[in-house]
């Protein structure tokens, strides 16, 4: 059999490379972001997103993390402004978390690790394609948002509450009318959700093995920070 990606020792991200030699590239994700090292850009706009509840399709588990699936057949969840010289049609949004509440984002924050990382993929729809997206610097937009422990999060339970269908990898559930943008922080110059610790440990509830296989929990399924090679991290606020 092939080898895939995945987290294990065997073919985490430090085997990435072996794969796809891009994961060596000079523009990796995620990475440490030094707070004294961001540069204030008052020329970026506030960026929006107009989602539509009803593009909302199906959530999986495809053995590295649980996944929502949008229709992306037509501009109907739209993310623009901020950095983006184009509009850009929602995929999917998923997350990464860790085998504890003191770790599992994968951007770090002065040395700070959250408990989760959420990710919403966004594709640039000049292209006819998410495919060929994928291809250009200007292709996908992620916005990424940081789970911390504190309060439970009511719109986040949504998702956790559909978990229960898709225990193991390659499960898939119907999972529609839901608005992402109920789980992005108050203001948008912050980047951190609270959830609660059982919020959490409902996530590690899944399992990255297939029904009819030994259960191996799914838990780490996050990317370590990688080098800044000389990028700069421009923020919007001050």
């Amino acid at each position: 059999m092939a080898k895939e990606w995945g987290y294990a020792d065997h073919n985490g991200p430090d085997h990435w490379h072996e794969l796809y030699p891009i994961a060596k590239g000079d523009n990796q994700s995620p990475i440490e972001l030094h707070t004294k090292d961001i540069k204030h850009d008052p020329s970026l706009l506030p960026w929006t997103a107009s989602y539509d509840p009803g593009s909302a399709k199906t959530i999986l588990n495809n053995g590295k993390t649980c996944r929502v699936v949008f229709d992306d057949t037509y501009d109907r969840s739209m993310l623009r402004g901020g950095p983006l010289t184009a509009a850009y049609r929602l995929r999917q949004f998923h997350l990464h978390w860790g085998s504890s509440d003191d770790h599992g984002s994968e951007h770090t924050v002065d040395g700070v690790k959250y408990a989760a990382e959420l990710h919403l993929v966004h594709w640039n729809s000049k292209y006819n394609s998410f495919a060929t997206a994928l291809k250009h610097p200007d292709g996908v937009a992620v916005v990424g948002i940081f789970l911390k422990i504190g309060r439970e999060k009511g719109e986040f339970q949504l998702v956790l509450d559909a978990l229960d269908k898709i225990k193991t990898k390659g499960k898939e559930a119907p999972f529609t009318n839901f608005n992402p943008s109920c789980l992005f922080p108050a203001c948008r110059d912050y980047w951190t959700i609270t959830v609660s610790s059982d919020q959490m440990a409902k996530l590690r509830s899944l399992y990255s093995s297939a029904e009819n296989e030994p259960p191996v929990p799914l838990v780490r399924n996050w990317r370590p920070p990688q080098p800044i090679k000389g990028r700069i991290v421009k923020a919007s606020f001050k």
